[in-house]
């Protein structure tokens, strides 16, 4: 059983075997919450985990310092990373690809999804620049082969290219793919794509651990009355209402 999953099982005890609704009090909550024993060194760990994923470097190298926890990466290999991230959300994805494949060339090899993906934002990156000539043309050499041989490539390509019918792309349905939320999505595919390659972890544990936690609250809610906590920025217990 995972830490999380044994902690949450001391603080709800036998609650779920009830047949009503109870009222624990602040005090008996407090005292499960004291009974609970969570090693420093674990909580070190989950720090790290999220500043090395969200490539927090210079915050990286000096938790280390700090606290003496050791990343699971050559944290010089985070500054690579987000460079190469950055270069995606700024628009530069030739300079990405480019980026990516000195960091490891397997990883758009074996990726053909996010090759196309990055491929696919180079286009876009065209047709908001304004160059419909040489977008069309990208698009038919590099875009149309790949769509011929996936069926969802080619849906992609044919969302991406009706950006081209609209001279107001607030009015085009697919105006979206202009938004700065697609390069960050792009950029996020990225990101994730180099962490596997370098056996770590995609996304953060922290997040995951939160969504957890208020998945649990909301399971003890049916089953009984305590101090919740309702907002995870203080991670302060509201006392259960009578």
């Amino acid at each position: 059983m995972s830490l999380f999953g044994i902690v949450i099982r001391q603080l709800v005890g036998n609650q779920a075997m009830a047949t009503s609704k109870k009222v624990i009090t602040r005090a008996d909550w407090e005292k499960k919450l004291n009974d609970v024993k969570v090693k420093k060194e674990d909580m070190n760990k989950l720090v790290m985990n999220f500043l090395v994923t969200e490539g927090f470097v210079e915050a990286a190298e000096k938790f280390q310092f700090e606290s003496g926890t050791e990343p699971d990466i050559d944290l010089a290999t985070i500054t690579d990373r987000m460079e190469v991230k950055k270069a995606v959300q700024s628009g530069n994805v030739e300079d990405a690809i480019e980026k990516v494949n000195d960091l490891n060339p397997e990883i758009l090899d074996t990726n053909p999804q996010l090759f196309f993906h990055l491929q696919q934002q180079r286009l876009i990156e065209l047709i908001r620049n304004g160059k419909v000539e040489e977008a069309l043309e990208f698009a038919q050499e590099e875009l149309a082969p790949r769509g011929e041989e996936n069926q969802g490539f080619l849906e992609e390509l044919e969302r991406t290219v009706a950006l081209l019918a609209f001279e107001d792309v607030t009015n085009c349905p697919v105006g979206e793919l202009l938004d700065i939320s697609q390069r960050l999505k792009t950029a996020s595919e990225v990101n994730a794509a180099i962490l596997t390659s370098q056996s770590h972890e995609k996304d953060p544990k922290l997040p995951s651990l939160l969504k957890m936690l208020i998945w649990v609250q909301n399971q003890l809610d049916e089953k009984a009355t305590y101090p919740r906590i309702t907002d995870f920025s203080t991670a302060a217990l509201e006392d259960p209402a009578t």
